[in-house]
């Protein structure tokens, strides 16, 4: 029963911003970590930015200084922040995360994916 809903995505021309949001839905008890995923055609999906637990960050080198991930646990949601878009950001975006469940079993979950679409 617990889903992670993303919304957001869409399309920006090159220079644009967008905020993806990721929300877990269901019986769940928070999220424990989170990251960010990116799958262009014809490559393979890759991570973008990751958030642990604790609250520390890492980010692929393609988007350091332009993307910033972010969690807000009272709303059991996570954030990319995407700024200074390019063409080669075009992507399906999928969140993923572990959480916990309202059982404290620990699950990971993935995101349904969002199109952002990055052209002038």
């Amino acid at each position: 029963q617990v889903q992670l809903v993303e919304s957001g995505g869409g399309l920006v021309q090159p220079g644009g911003s967008l905020r993806l949001s990721c929300a877990a839905s269901g019986s769940i008890s928070r999220i424990h970590a989170m990251a960010w995923y990116r799958q262009a055609p014809g490559k393979q999906r890759e991570l973008v930015a990751a958030m642990r637990d604790g609250g520390t960050t890492n980010y692929a080198d393609s988007v350091k200084g332009r993307f910033t991930i972010s969690r807000d646990n009272a709303k059991n949601t996570g954030y990319l922040q995407m700024n200074s878009l390019k063409p080669e950001d075009t992507a399906v975006y999928y969140c993923n995360a572990d959480v916990y469940l309202a059982s404290a079993w620990l699950k990971n979950f993935w995101g349904q994916g969002t199109q952002v679409t990055v052209s002038s």
